[in-house]
């Protein structure tokens, strides 16, 4: 069985205000998609388009679990995730190219 690896993102607006928890196996290109609009849905409709958290998983069954996981969490336990890993909520797309 082949199974790519998988990543867990929260990616935000602008403002910080909105966050999005997705799951992807091609973390660039998903970013991409978000950040040119190409995405439709949530992101699209509330400008979502900074990379401000994310995590390898192992294989995509298991970030997708993550995502369940974290979904089921309160914004300040998000907000204390997005801290630890990036306190100056930087966009990180540039560092996954």
């Amino acid at each position: 069985m082949n199974t790519k690896q998988g990543y867990t993102y929260i990616i935000t607006n602008q403002f910080n205000s909105v966050l999005y928890i997705g799951v992807t196996s091609n973390l660039p290109k998903r970013i991409y998609e978000h950040k040119n609009k190409l995405a439709e849905g949530f992101s699209k409709r509330y400008n979502l388009n900074k990379l401000v958290f994310y995590e390898a998983c192992d294989d995509i069954f298991s970030a997708i679990e993550r995502e369940k996981f974290l979904k089921k969490k309160n914004r300040e336990y998000k907000i204390r995730l997005i801290n630890r890993f990036n306190p100056n909520w930087e966009d990180l797309y540039d560092s996954i190219l």
